[in-house]
């Protein structure tokens, strides 16, 4: 599906057939040492299943991938879970891909070591034409007529009696006359912030009454905007 001309939905992440790029975001690399650090003992089963759902997508016409912040989790460190699956993830990409960009997160303060040993690009962001990309933690300037950030990881709470049910979506809004686009995380553990509760993480969204909401289900559902889905 289309959410703007020339920008495909496809999965968790957004493909750019003319620019032949893929763009995923907040992968969260490492989540499961954070929570056993909190007590919080779960099978590491992330990494495979990370890589099961990435592999169809990059067999794409793909030039590049760009990873749109948050590729890892923990903030002032890097753990060894993050060393070795981002390592192991850039060399998964590189086999198929030619090229990959990293634009770098709030999560992603200590990341150039591992970037640099993949001699793989880190920037704060990144421009395609008209499209500026970059993670979604910061406001700047922008000149370009489309924005897609990451960082606030958008989610929607369906509910039908006492059945709730958390699906990651998209959203394309405006931001100063700008078509804003906002990508769900493709860490599949987390589930996401929900939109309706409007506890924005990123200073690109304030009032998001008249953005479009695109659903992932088992395809791409368009549910129109926020306010009719809050009536």
């Amino acid at each position: 599906m289309e959410i703007y001309p020339g920008i495909e939905i496809r999965d968790l992440a957004l493909f750019l057939p003319k620019e032949r790029t893929l763009i995923i975001s907040d992968l969260h690399l490492g989540f499961e040492t954070t929570l056993h650090k909190k007590g919080v003992l779960i099978p590491r089963f992330y990494f495979t299943q990370l890589q099961e759902r990435l592999k169809p997508l990059l067999t794409l016409p793909l030039a590049q991938v760009i990873i749109n912040g948050d590729l890892k989790q923990e903030f002032g460190e890097i753990t060894e879970q993050e060393w070795s699956e981002i390592l192991q993830l850039l060399d998964f990409i590189t086999d198929k891909v030619p090229k990959i960009i990293i634009i770098k997160g709030n999560h992603d303060v200590i990341l150039k070591p591992i970037a640099d040993k993949r001699r793989i690009e880190l920037v704060d962001s990144y421009t395609l034409g008209d499209i500026y990309i970059c993670h979604g933690d910061v406001l700047t300037k922008i000149k370009e007529k489309v924005i897609i950030i990451g960082h606030e990881h958008p989610a929607i709470r369906l509910e039908e009696g006492s059945k709730r049910e958390m699906y990651k979506c998209f959203l394309k809004g405006t931001w100063k006359r700008k078509t804003l686009i906002v990508m769900p995380s493709f860490n599949l553990m987390k589930e996401g912030h929900n939109i309706l509760e409007k506890n924005f993480l990123s200073p690109f969204l304030t009032k998001i009454d008249n953005f479009e909401v695109f659903v992932l289900g088992d395809e791409v559902y368009s549910f129109g905007k926020v306010k009719d889905i809050q009536k």
